[in-house]
């Protein structure tokens, strides 16, 4: 045993291009010699012999890091390092830098100089009545931004009505055409289908009964005053409402809407506004459309399947079908068209400002547009029916 202490050399075949450690005792200071390339392509030496060192000596105050015959380092030195540093410390050592290049001792002190974030990894409140404190009042902050968001926006509707509403024409018929032309397509095919379904499943019950004809009073009815308003409403959700809330949570994201009120313009005027009244004026052509297909739909099956003619549909459709039941599913076409302008537009202006709150809107927003047609839907249905409807 040399005058300096016990010296142990770890992984030292080759120091020029792999990366050795060696550890040696000087007194009550136990010195790490790092040596070679360190680099995350070389393999590293094992830090358990050193740790097993350590733990067999006695009367240690430092832990020493040097490295002279270093011969090139990457990211994996820090990080050995730091971890050393970790552990002598939580034996009680003291660990010393001077002998490491600039660089790593910059970017260890860099690490230690930020505290580590004690609120990550730990568990919510588990106390009952806490928690539903804080779900209610989350609710009622919900509620309130709600609620102011629907006041700011009837004094700007009010504004644009008196004809002193920004909103640029181009833009407004831009979202105008998105509503109503690009969306027919995908409303008519499963308006269609849908048609095809109910007719089918009702003539195959109302040929028990010999009364293939009904089967238009049901496509009809069905169309008119509930599926038709419905489907295009759910089709729009998912299209348009989820649309709307991502564009204004990009530009929330992108600190556009902060740039709008900085110049002074109500981003409420300037966004929301052209698409409630887009949605208001598309929705109630788009349900017409849709009524209009899914009874030819409606048709095909009663064609292909049973002995109703053509003209025999067309005129049990004209005389079981009134103008008051169209008026029924247009009216409520226009309020779900309300519900969806509101839902993607209020998802898209709470949105955070990262990525993936903008994909958190849209599925949000596309949630919420279903839910309150269903509920809007049956607090008509009941309405209408104490009001003789």
């Amino acid at each position: 045993m040399a005058s300096m202490g016990v010296r142990r050399v770890l992984n030292m075949a080759d120091r020029e291009e792999k990366a050795a450690l060696a550890a040696r005792y000087e007194g009550g200071t136990f010195v790490v010699h790092f040596s070679g390339a360190w680099s995350t392509e070389s393999p590293q030496p094992d830090l358990a012999p050193v740790y097993a060192d350590i733990e067999r000596a006695s009367n240690l105050q430092t832990l020493h890091l040097d490295a002279d015959d270093l011969t090139a380092w990457d990211s994996s030195l820090p990080v050995v390092v730091r971890q050393l540093c970790d552990w002598a410390e939580s034996r009680g050592l003291v660990p010393r830098l001077d002998g490491l290049p600039d660089g790593v001792r910059r970017l260890i002190e860099l690490s230690q100089a930020v505290p580590e974030n004690e609120e990550v990894g730990q568990d919510g409140p588990d106390d009952f009545l806490t928690s539903m404190g804080e779900q209610a009042l989350a609710g009622y902050r919900g509620l309130s931004g709600y609620l102011d968001f629907l006041g700011q926006l009837c004094i700007d509707l009010f504004a644009f009505v008196r004809g002193r509403g920004r909103i640029r024409l181009k833009d407004f018929l831009f979202v105008l055409q998105d509503c109503g032309a690009r969306a027919l397509p995908i409303v008519s095919l499963l308006s269609f289908l849908t048609g095809l379904i109910i007719a089918f499943i009702g003539v195959i019950q109302l040929q028990k009964f010999a009364a293939d004809i009904y089967v238009a009073d049901l496509v009809g009815l069905a169309t008119t005053r509930e599926l038709g308003a419905v489907m295009a409403g759910v089709i729009m959700a998912g299209r348009t409402g989820a649309a709307f809330a991502a564009q204004i949570g990009s530009m929330q994201v992108n600190e556009e809407i902060d740039a709008l009120s900085t110049f002074g313009i109500s981003p409420l005027q300037f966004l929301v506004v052209p698409r409630v009244i887009a949605l208001i004026l598309m929705m109630p052509l788009l349900c017409a459309c849709a009524d209009l297909v899914a009874m030819l739909g409606g048709m095909v099956v009663a064609i292909m399947i049973s002995d109703v003619t053509m003209l025999q549909y067309s005129n049990q459709i004209q005389a079981a079908v009134g103008l008051s039941d169209v008026l029924v599913g247009i009216f409520k076409s226009a309020v779900f068209g309300i519900i969806i302008a509101l839902a993607g537009c209020y998802r898209g202006l709470n949105c955070g400002r990262d990525a993936s709150s903008v994909g958190r809107a849209a599925t949000s927003a596309v949630v919420t547009s279903i839910t309150w047609i269903v509920v809007a839907d049956a607090i008509f249905a009941v309405m209408f029916h104490l009001l003789g409807i």
